[in-house]
């Protein structure tokens, strides 16, 4: 991979605390790191509400590879994580609202936890123009 390296930062609690981009660009890839709702304080703005916490996340991330030069039809990868297995099927379906016709491989996992105890979900993406 070739091209400069750019570092976009969405203002989240956590990036500069724990050294982390929201997402990095690279040539044509960009890879956006874990997103989840968190506000300005770093605790969910939709508790309880796991497809409005997708939405949120999703708008994060896509605006991050937005401001580094990528469109949501770059997008290769997506994957969520989710802390209770009964939300799945709603993750999925706004994961399906957005990329349904792109279709980006996708991953969906159940983990134990996220940070917040409220954030029920967390989203990736990862995008190449080409």
């Amino acid at each position: 991979m070739t091209g400069e390296r750019r570092l976009i930062s969405s203002g989240g609690p956590y990036e500069e605390r724990f050294g982390y981009s929201r997402a990095v660009a690279v040539g044509d890839s960009c890879w956006v790191a874990g997103t989840t709702d968190a506000g300005t304080d770093g605790t969910s703005l939709h508790p309880g509400d796991a497809a409005a916490q997708a939405r949120a996340a999703y708008g994060i991330a896509l605006d991050a590879l937005t401001e580094a030069g990528f469109r949501a039809e770059d997008v290769v990868r997506t994957r969520m994580y989710i802390t209770r297995a009964e939300d799945a099927l709603a993750v999925a379906e706004v994961n399906g609202e957005l990329f349904g016709s792109i279709r980006p491989a996708s991953t969906l996992v159940v983990v134990a936890a996220l940070l917040e105890p409220l954030m029920l979900v967390e989203v990736e993406l990862e995008a190449r123009r080409g």
